[in-house]
């Protein structure tokens, strides 16, 4: 992905085209779910975290998935989303190992009971993409 925003393409299209890469079809079902309840908030999501502030040049989107997974996870409370971002991870380069490792990182900052919760999200997220056929990248 370029991460620099091109001229020719508005906030809109820079947002799908990234997040088409950087979540792939998890990312396009949390915005299949808002349809029926508020649209216009999954333009939001295209135009905003995705248009504006993953295409920006500033890190590559392996730093922006470590500092995400991190931030979610030290939350306690983003269960769903850390998930999202676990996948997101994995489809940028991070692997399992390096997923687990920024988990456990957690711990130190933010308490065992939201390391644990980012480990278990983990492992529902391996298990998925080993039932659906996905590659481990350890």
């Amino acid at each position: 992905m370029q991460h620099f925003p091109n001229a020719a393409e508005n906030r809109l299209e820079r947002g799908r085209r990234a997040l088409a890469e950087i979540d792939g079809e998890a990312g396009h079902k949390v915005v299949a779910a808002l349809a029926d309840i508020a649209p216009d908030f999954a333009t939001y999501i295209f135009e905003f975290p995705f248009g504006d502030i993953y295409s920006r040049p500033g890190l590559d989107l392996r730093s922006r998935e470590i500092a995400t997974i991190a931030a979610l996870a030290a939350m306690g409370n983003a269960a769903p989303q850390l998930k999202v971002h676990i996948e997101a991870g994995l489809n940028v380069g991070l692997s399992r190992d390096e997923i687990v490792e920024i988990l456990m990182q957690m711990a130190v900052y933010a308490g065992f009971p939201a390391a644990l919760n980012g480990l278990f999200a983990a492992k529902e997220v391996f298990a998925q993409r080993a039932e659906d056929g996905s590659p481990p990248k350890d």
